[in-house]
């Protein structure tokens, strides 16, 4: 093992080569010299000299191996903040970039679930129609509750759904020093409804708790799981519901409910989109269940790009223009 020991000269800024502050960072970024690498289009080799130059100019070790990455060193986080906001208004100040909806041709990849498409897409389709008539969207399913991954590897510019387990953790992360590579805007706070058909037997009688838990349920989930938030919040009080079903849509939910004697959750804006209203039953859940709050995610190497900024503007907007419109005519269980 090769022990770094530190220099007793002061570093100069004079002779720095300011490529290897991008490297830093980016290792800083990933914790792994691999991806690093990749990302800056450079062998490993080379973003270990760089890091090797770095260490003898600023007489820190800087990071150092653990397990499958690199854990920086307390000069390394008190460093990195700086050395990552200088870089952005490097970048800003050296490459201005713009983006002009009106002559853009840029597509975008967005993923989410169909009940949150449902609700948003429609006032996004008008959008671009009207101001940016050469920008396309494609939405791709929301398989799963924690989209990183599948933001990380450039599959979408956006995933947009309900994250409390992403979002905890990122908070956990920036509490730590740890990188916190993704960034979040909530678009609106949803609320969930039992769903049932007309002429079910609870139909015409109080929901209760008891007979909640006694019915048989039909289970929405992305990811193919057997239970839901629905069903952690029973667990905390004690209480348990039969899943009989489990499908990936909501819109799928609603036409098995409406030809059967299932229950199931939906999002009560949603209920309107099936289609099917005049044959549905709404009532609302027989526990406290908290407000889903809908969250557009994104990797932060896209939070300053222009298009994808305007893309997160639009989106903000339209949801707001919905909610608004959903409350003023009282759509409400």
């Amino acid at each position: 093992m090769v022990m770094f020991m530190p220099k007793n000269k002061a570093p100069s800024f004079r002779t720095l080569d300011l490529n290897l502050l991008r490297v830093f960072d980016e290792v800083m970024a990933e914790r792994s010299l691999t991806r690093a690498a990749h990302n800056l289009s450079l062998t490993q080799p080379a973003v270990s000299n760089a890091l090797r130059r770095l260490r003898d100019t600023l007489g820190d070790e800087l990071v150092r191996r653990s397990g499958q990455g690199v854990e920086p060193t307390p000069h390394a986080l008190a460093l990195w903040p700086s050395v990552r906001q200088a870089l952005r208004q490097l970048q800003t100040a050296i490459v201005p970039s713009r983006f002009v909806a009106a002559e853009a041709s840029s597509t975008f990849v967005l993923a989410m679930a169909d009940a949150t498409a449902a609700e948003l897409m429609g006032g996004l389709a008008i959008r671009l129609q009207q101001s940016a008539p050469g920008v396309s969207v494609r939405v791709v399913p929301l398989t799963t509750r924690d989209p990183r991954r599948m933001l990380a590897e450039g599959l979408a510019d956006l995933a947009l759904g309900y994250f409390p387990a992403v979002l905890t953790d990122l908070t956990a992360r920036a509490q730590t020093g740890e990188p916190v590579n993704f960034a979040h805007q909530r678009l609106y706070a949803g609320e969930y409804v039992c769903v049932m058909r007309k002429g079910h037997p609870l139909a015409d009688t109080p929901l209760t708790l008891d007979n909640y838990c006694a019915a048989r349920h039909l289970l929405v989930s992305f990811s193919g799981r057997p239970y839901g938030y629905v069903d952690e919040a029973l667990s905390s009080i004690g209480r348990q519901r039969r899943i009989v079903l489990t499908v990936n849509q909501f819109f799928t939910a609603g036409r098995v409910v409406v030809n059967s004697d299932l229950l199931t959750v939906l999002p009560w804006h949603f209920v309107p989109t099936t289609g099917m209203t005049d044959q549905l039953v709404v009532r609302p859940l027989p526990l406290d269940v908290p407000p889903v709050h809908v969250e557009a995610l994104w990797h932060e190497r896209q939070h300053d790009h222009p298009a994808h900024q305007w893309l997160r503007q639009q989106l903000l907007e339209v949801a707001q223009a919905a909610f608004a419109q959903g409350r003023a005519t009282g759509d409400n269980p």
